[in-house]
């Protein structure tokens, strides 16, 4: 996605007004200490100039900002807005709304792409920093050293909206994985839970790692060599040593807090950092904080998870503890004597990656698909607003970024390429046109399949995937939530699509523009009167 800088004239006019006024204040003030040698001669102002110039750039700002306002007041209709749908409320037509969208995504959506880079390097030289300390620390789990240790592979990977460019709001929160480095005695046969029959929809989405020898190595010998590594990282699920995902996380935890130690005095310059365990449930945060000597310009708080992953092949990992779209079940819904300690979850970030430079490359100049994609979040994010914790943890479970960007991919796959109709004179229309999809995938008129996972899987065409991934059963990502949980989730996503413009201008965007008349059809217009 292009950015690019723009000045702020609200907050440039101001400054300069400011800080001339400031100067004039400041010359009067040593004038007067100085007595009758500072009073100019023939009775001369000597302050005049200077108080002139600062009375001309406040007139100037004055009149800078009555003309945006007049231009804003009497814009023609906006070319970006559809006017031939019947699914979109009328109000899309209406000049106002397309000025506080555009409004929304400059103050409150897009983010700075200063502020970003510079998060994202001060990231990485963390990250990098701690996890060269933990690859030279060895392994202070179960197994102390030696050729049945897990140890960090060295390198990390950055994964997550902040990298795909769609991030929104803050650049304060980022993923990052971890490789790990399994003994060369150890190899993986993995297996994709997709395909079970009694199995929870909570789980379909994972997958097992039995222990198997490597290569040319003797079943009995191999048994009895390895035994150190099964009993300290591994357990029994039907009658076969797994990897166990809550063993492995837990060992990480710890090196990581031995790794922190090493390096934190190296940092303490920079930065001040934390760690916080994530327990079996969440891996854990590093948290970093900017140093009260640190004058740069970006001191932004920063939460970074890091997250233990091992490598399946082809850029594809699984991760633990897999990740929970609904509350993990009991026991009782695992068959055949599964345990949850040792599911793991998937990443494909590279894949999706792949898939969103293949689209980008095909896609017109000027495409709006990832402003569409962060305009979808910040529709998601205002109709948090109002809830009580509860329900605002189960609409955000529903409606979770990588939801959103499910969404967004299955809608350009729908048809092939993007190859027209994406350009930013149709940014509301193709909004709508997400919206859509959502509220059809909410009440199962359409069913939101994850993107790699199964031989349909979108991301095969732009990049070669392990054989467990491609004969993996399809996940249908919202198949884990009930269908009470969906209907509410499509009747808030309705309430919120027709409160837009109250929204906008009372959650956004620069005051004049609260003062824009409300769409007269706002309140009858908006999607089919079809509620589930």
């Amino acid at each position: 996605m292009s950015v690019h800088y723009t000045l702020n004239l609200r907050v440039f006019w101001p400054l300069v007004t400011g800080l001339c006024t400031a100067l004039v204040c400041l010359y009067h003030v040593l004038r007067g200490s100085g007595g009758a040698r500072a009073e100019p001669p023939d009775g001369a102002d000597g302050g005049f100039p200077l108080l002139k110039v600062a009375v001309l750039l406040l007139l100037g700002y004055i009149l800078l900002r009555c003309r945006h306002a007049v231009r804003q007041r009497f814009l023609p209709g906006s070319p970006r807005l559809g006017s031939h749908s019947t699914f979109s409320p009328r109000h899309f037509r209406e000049p106002s709304l397309g000025i506080l969208l555009e409004s929304y995504y400059e103050h409150e959506v897009r983010l700075s792409p200063h502020v970003l880079g510079h998060s994202k390097a001060h990231v990485s030289r963390i990250v990098g920093e701690l996890v060269r300390a933990g690859r030279a620390r060895g392994s202070p789990g179960p197994i102390p050293g030696g050729a049945l240790a897990l140890a960090f592979r060295g390198d990390f990977i950055q994964v997550g909206s902040a990298y795909e460019q769609h991030k929104i709001r803050r650049p304060d929160g980022f993923d990052v994985l971890v490789p790990l480095r399994l003994p060369p005695l150890v190899a993986l046969e993995p297996r994709s839970l997709g395909a079970e029959p009694a199995l929870a929809p909570a789980f379909r989405g994972c997958f097992v790692c039995a222990l198997k020898a490597p290569p040319g190595a003797s079943g009995s010998h191999w048994l009895r060599d390895c035994k150190p590594f099964a009993d300290g990282f591994c357990v029994d699920v039907l009658g076969r040593r797994h990897l166990s995902a809550a063993l492995v996380l837990r060992w990480f935890q710890a090196h990581l807090q031995r790794s922190l130690a090493t390096v934190r005095y190296s940092l303490e310059g920079r930065c001040r950092v934390s760690l916080t365990p994530g327990g079996l449930e969440q891996p854990p945060t590093l948290h970093i904080l900017p140093c009260r000597t640190d004058y740069g310009c970006c001191r932004l708080s920063m939460a970074v998870r890091l997250i233990p992953a091992v490598h399946l092949g082809d850029g594809v990992f699984l991760v633990a503890p897999p990740p929970s779209p609904s509350p993990i079940g009991p026991l009782s819904e695992l068959p055949g004597g599964l345990r949850t300690d040792a599911l793991w979850g998937v990443n494909t970030a590279r894949q999706e990656q792949k898939l969103l430079s293949w689209l980008q490359e095909r896609a017109p100049p000027g495409a709006c698909y990832l402003k569409c994609l962060q305009l979808l979040k910040a529709l998601r994010d205002l109709g948090a607003r109002g809830l009580d914790p509860t329900a605002a943890t189960q609409w955000g479970r529903i409606l979770s970024s990588y939801m959103l960007k499910t969404v967004l991919l299955a809608v350009l796959l729908r048809e092939g390429a993007p190859a027209s109709g994406w350009e930013e004179a149709h940014l509301g229309e193709r909004l709508e046109e997400l919206v859509q999809f959502l509220r059809d995938c909410l009440l199962r008129r359409h069913t939101l399949f994850h993107c790699v996972l199964g031989p349909g899987g979108a991301a095969a065409e732009v990049g070669p995937l392990p054989k467990v991934l491609r004969e993996a059963a399809p996940v249908d990502l919202l198949a884990a939530f009930d269908r009470h949980a969906r209907e509410l989730a499509a009747a808030r996503l309705l309430s919120t699509w027709r409160r837009l413009p109250q929204l906008l201008r009372g959650y956004g965007g620069p005051r004049y523009l609260a003062r824009c008349p409300p769409p007269r059809s706002q309140r009858t217009q908006g999607f089919p009167e079809d509620q589930p």
